[in-house]
């Protein structure tokens, strides 16, 4: 068992660099299916989730060469679409685009249930709501999704999604490319991973406007071709850094960041009397006396994002003050309040809204990370807090942070990842 042990109460300066984000580069990976052809995607992140999905498309005879530490060569004209009902995707939330990716090439998908971190009920039903409008029919069968394009393959059609889904608009995006006519989305997604599977596609031969806005057209095209492409920077792996030079009262400049992308936590935290600098690719946080109160309410981008609401619950927990969480996605991200209690937050929830009573510090714990963003908000707590902080579920964190403890350490924080003697023992049998 990994753990992350945290000296806190140092404050954190210098400049840290963010890595690709996370939530562009899985939609991208399994969009390299499309064009059975080469892809160099350059920017990936190092993490167990794009490992993943990079040994899931191995597993079904794509050829994938690691090019360097953050560039991966993707050979899909192998790919053969078999029943990806196992244990690998079963791990991956992401390995839902499977079923638009396979679809989209091969006209026929069957894709066993997907993971990923717990925040309650997420249905594909939207997901299958737009397979259907291009003509394709879907069921289960055995615990896997199995969808078929209709005879004559699939055709283009209107999709309304009665939420802005993120998985949905990209499962439509990716079976619509190869589609005989027009397709468009309306109430898409608006994410900026969005656009970037987008901009990819285009580059693939794709014919895709609108992305970013709420209505999205598709033409058709007769195949597509492997390309070049770089994967724009992660928001919220910056969000998180930028949120934990503000709890520890440092200053830290994180770079190789889009911070239009940024712009709900840059407003949030000047409000609650951080300073925020900007430049082109960079921004500057720093703090120099206790924050104050915030409300905060989650919502679909260009909404304050869910995935940065942890990190902000940890931060109100040492601000000035009396603070509302109203968590407007998922139904179960406040998972993570019970942690923090456990290191002096006062904070109750009732139903979807978090009251955080803020208090001057926070001690040290044995606490668990029970998701991604949660552990970050674990970290972020530990950073600033008096005395050790001892988080398990590493492996959750592992999921979506490249080398979060060594960047941190590089700004340094007094923070290290230890394995218990049992898994050494374990690996070395």
């Amino acid at each position: 068992m990994k753990k992350i042990i945290i000296n806190g109460g140092r404050k954190l300066r210098g400049d840290i660099f963010v890595s690709g984000m996370k939530n562009a580069a899985l939609p991208i990976v399994f969009a390299s299916i499309l064009t059975a052809d080469e892809c160099t995607l350059e920017n990936l992140p190092n993490v167990t989730d794009v490992n993943l999905s990079l040994k899931i498309l191995e597993s079904m005879g794509a050829q994938v060469t690691r090019l360097n530490q953050t560039t991966v060569r993707v050979d899909t004209r192998h790919f053969l679409p078999v029943n990806t009902c196992g244990d690998m995707v079963s791990k991956l939330r992401a390995s839902t685009y499977l079923l638009g990716a396979e679809l989209g090439r091969f006209g026929e998908a069957l894709v066993g249930l997907s993971g990923g971190c717990d925040f309650g009920v997420r249905p594909i039903d939207q997901h299958i709501k737009g397979f259907e409008a291009l003509g394709a029919v879907a069921s289960v069968e055995n615990g896997c999704n199995h969808v078929v394009a209709g005879k004559g393959g699939l055709r283009g059609g209107s999709v309304y999604l009665d939420i802005a889904s993120v998985g949905a608009t990209i499962n439509v995006m990716l079976a619509a490319v190869l589609a005989r006519g027009r397709t468009t989305i309306d109430n898409a997604a608006r994410e900026p991973h969005i656009v970037d599977l987008a901009n990819f596609l285009n580059m693939c031969g794709a014919r895709i406007s609108g992305a970013g806005t709420s209505f999205i057209k598709i033409t058709g095209v007769e195949k597509l071709h492997g390309c070049t492409y770089t994967i724009i920077p992660d928001m919220i792996e910056a969000g998180t850094y930028m949120v934990a030079a503000a709890a520890t009262g440092g200053r830290v400049t994180v770079r190789g960041v889009i911070p239009k992308h940024l712009e709900t936590v840059t407003a949030k935290l000047i409000e609650m009397g951080a300073g925020v600098d900007e430049g082109d690719d960079c921004i500057t946080v720093s703090r120099t006396s206790r924050l104050n109160r915030a409300n905060i309410k989650t919502y679909f981008y260009p909404g304050f994002p869910t995935d940065m609401h942890p990190q902000f619950g940890a931060l109100l927990a040492t601000a000035d003050g009396t603070s509302v969480i109203t968590e407007g996605v998922f139904d179960n991200r406040f998972r993570y309040v019970d942690e923090l209690v456990k290191m002096n937050a006062e904070i109750k929830v009732v139903g979807r809204t978090a009251t955080v009573i803020g208090k001057p510090g926070l001690t040290g714990a044995p606490v668990k990370a029970v998701d991604l963003r949660a552990g970050a908000a674990l970290i972020i707590a530990g950073l600033a807090a008096e005395g050790v902080t001892e988080i398990t579920g590493v492996e959750t964190i592992e999921r979506g942070y490249d080398d979060i403890v060594g960047k941190l350490r590089g700004l340094g924080a007094d923070i290290t990842l230890r394995e218990t003697f049992a898994d050494n023992i374990e690996k070395a049998v």
